[in-house]
């Protein structure tokens, strides 16, 4: 018992510790969860909170896992997350029956559920939510202990929770542009095989900016290429707007990236003999209904340059002329990979201005970035860990470029 006692004890502290420390309601969640999944033991967990402008219907709002929640609700009263909101009553299945939660088994799919978690959380004045907790990290099964540990928590929550601070519009999703199941890539060099992606699922919305982050080697460019068609998935399947990809040849792919994705590059890759005017020509003529190249430069703010060559201009112009090059080809989607890895403060912020007149005009676009405060701009971030998924969040608050320092 004193064990158990000194477990709880020191695992109540730590969530205290970053609930206390965080300066917004999204992050003392985000924090909360992270510290409890990693104290109690669970594989993973998700914070659902009820939509008042859609009947108290839970959407996710962060989770860990390598699944992606982003178009998943629940109903009050539907499936163990709905039924906990509407009681208000924590529920602890131990021996979790798929059969008995369809819901649940839906939204994890591709991670096996053997035991689950759901804890209501709310403060003086409303019910805000569920938090769920799914899988033991060594055994499926959660302990009383655990279980414990997590219903705390969510108590705790909702104290960090100030009654002036209200929870946020929902963001919500537009239509599926891109759906990627169980993407893997493996690599293999004579005899070694190495295995980047391990089993990726996500979902790609229109109009929206994804951003994935995580340190390298965790498989976050990998997956961008597959996405643009640059590379091939090991196993998996790969769907655009409806179409299968997942066996497409190389001219198949090249016909995809061709009339679909534009790309913005860490180091520009612009034709150092053509000016910025022809750069995009270049692109233009190889499309069917290209934008005028005059007024893709306007957009980007450099109809003045549009007669300089490269080596006339500075990095972040140059990258400037690599969006309206992407943007030249009327694409549905946006592929960015560092593009502002090299590039100084108050240039990067010129340059991310931009690309957010982009997304808000309508584009959307997938960025991989090392920069944590890139992602305050996203209205998702996938966090990658060793070729999975292993946290998203759903932004919110997206901030404006301008409001980024670091």
């Amino acid at each position: 018992m004193e064990n158990s006692a000194l477990y709880i004890y020191k695992a109540i502290g730590a969530v205290q510790g970053v609930i206390a420390n965080a300066t917004t309601l999204d992050e003392a969640l985000q924090e909360g969860l992270k510290t409890i999944v990693e104290h109690s033991g669970a594989d993973g967990g998700a914070i659902w909170y009820a939509d008042k402008t859609d009947d108290n219907r839970l959407r996710p709002f962060f989770w860990i896992g390598p699944v992606d929640l982003t178009s998943r609700s629940h109903v009050p009263g539907d499936g163990s997350v709905g039924r906990v909101f509407e009681s208000q009553t924590a529920e602890r299945l131990f021996e979790f029956n798929a059969l008995q939660d369809v819901e649940t088994a839906i939204d994890f799919a591709g991670m096996p559920v053997g035991s689950m978690v759901c804890v209501p959380f709310s403060n003086n004045s409303e019910d805000l939510g569920v938090i769920q907790f799914v899988n033991g990290l060594d055994s499926d099964r959660f302990t009383d202990e655990g279980a414990d540990v997590m219903e705390i928590m969510a108590m705790m929550a909702a104290i960090a929770i100030e009654e002036s601070e209200a929870l946020a519009e929902p963001w919500k999703p537009g239509e599926i542009v891109m759906s990627l199941r169980d993407i893997t890539r493996e690599f293999q060099n004579g005899d070694i095989v190495t295995k980047v992606l391990k089993g990726v699922n996500l979902d790609v919305y229109e109009g929206e900016l994804l951003v994935l982050l995580g340190e390298s080697g965790c498989g976050k460019s990998t997956l961008l290429n597959i996405i643009g068609g640059m590379d091939s998935a090991t196993s998996g399947t790969f769907e655009y707007l409806g179409e299968d990809l997942s066996n497409a040849t190389q001219e198949q792919l090249t016909e995809f990236r061709r009339d679909n994705i534009g790309f913005i590059f860490q180091s520009y890759n612009l034709m150092p003999n053509l000016t910025a005017l022809q750069n995009l020509k270049l692109i233009a003529e190889l499309v069917e209904d290209p934008m005028d190249s005059d007024e893709a430069l306007e957009i980007v703010g450099l109809e003045d340059r549009k007669r300089n060559y490269p080596s006339q201009m500075s990095g972040g112009q140059q990258q400037r002329v690599s969006i309206a090059r992407a943007l030249v080809k009327r694409p549905k989607i946006i592929l960015a990979d560092e593009p502002t890895a090299a590039l100084d403060y108050a240039t990067s912020i010129e340059v991310l201005q931009v690309m957010e007149e982009v997304v808000r005009g309508g584009t959307t676009m997938v960025m991989v970035t090392h920069n944590e405060e890139i992602t305050r701009m996203a209205d998702r971030v996938v966090r990658m860990r060793d070729g999975r998924m292993h946290e998203v969040t759903i932004n919110r608050h997206p901030a404006h470029a301008t409001d980024l320092v670091w």
